[in-house]
């Protein structure tokens, strides 16, 4: 069974974790999706969602049935998940700003509070975690030309919140790799990016922190048409790495093996033909020279 301490936290991917306890107990049962969702009263297709995390809430009395259903008696055992159920079903801290934030983002946020490594190919701006408050104001007012001022700044703080992850206790293993095209766009002015590659230097001197850049130099390289992605891995066992994709108007979330194979392997070569991690302040410096 997960503990408290093996999630690390994010309601939805506890979900996650949740449904595929529930897939392997079921298994283990030997029930279909029909069985179990006749023994508890709800139908087959429900219990496909449970076990996807396809569920806004997994239902607490539902829970208690298909653990007596599959056979759980160890009362250990069955406090433990039940209590995990309690902890998926709480909203996180990123629902207050649920007004200015797209529904399929909460998903994300859930992954990037989660994860024990985080690793990110970024082509045109620099990582969300990595932002200084005046180029996150001046991308997001770029992106969202017709968002109030109010709105703005909301979705700045939400940023700003975000990167509390790399200052907490335990701070997940991040790991950027950004086209030297990232530091070459005049995001809000000569000044902002100054600052921007000031806060990189500083970051990156950080512990759990690693940043390269592909320079122009080097060409094209084995993530040229994918565009940015985030690759996520967590503590849990029962999680599968998690690719991120994401666009205008949604985005798209990868488990399966063999694409994210795909996408892994795209990031080693990208970390090995990128600028090595120790040359990154001087490369960074020189670039800021030019602003």
């Amino acid at each position: 069974m997960t503990s408290e301490t093996d999630w690390g936290g994010a309601p939805s991917v506890l979900r996650m974790i949740l449904g595929r306890q529930l897939e392997e107990m079921r298994n283990r049962a030997g029930l279909t999706y029909e069985q179990a969702g006749a023994a508890i009263g709800v139908s087959h297709s429900t219990i496909r969602r449970m076990e996807a995390a396809k569920v806004a809430r997994l239902r607490l009395a539902d829970a208690e049935k298909l653990l007596q259903v599959y056979g759980v008696t160890d009362q250990q055992e069955i406090d433990t998940f039940l209590k995990s159920v309690r902890e998926a079903n709480k909203r996180g801290w990123w629902h207050t700003y649920r007004d200015v934030m797209p529904d399929w983002f909460a998903a994300y946020l859930s992954l990037e509070q989660a994860a024990l490594q985080i690793r990110a190919y970024e082509n045109q701006f620099v990582h969300g975690l990595l932002q200084t408050e005046e180029y996150a104001r001046a991308l997001l007012s770029a992106g969202n030309p017709h968002a109030s001022s109010e709105a703005t700044e909301r979705r700045v703080a939400l940023r700003m919140r975000r990167q509390e992850l790399l200052t907490r206790e335990a701070p997940p293993r991040l790991w950027v790799v950004m086209d030297e095209t990232v530091l070459r766009w005049p995001v809000g002015g000569s000044d902002v990016m100054r600052a921007q590659i000031d806060r990189l230097i500083e970051v990156n001197a950080l512990p759990h922190v690693t940043v390269q850049i592909m320079p122009f130099a080097n060409g094209p390289h084995p993530a040229l048409r994918a565009g940015a992605y985030h690759l996520f891995r967590f503590r849990a066992r029962e999680l599968p790495d998690i690719v991120y994709l994401n666009g205008l108007v949604g985005a798209v979330y990868l488990d399966k093996g063999d694409d994210v194979v795909v996408y892994r392997e795209a990031l080693d070569r990208l970390g090995a033909q990128a600028a090595p991690a120790r040359k990154t302040e001087a490369l960074l410096g020189a670039i800021r020279k030019e602003l």
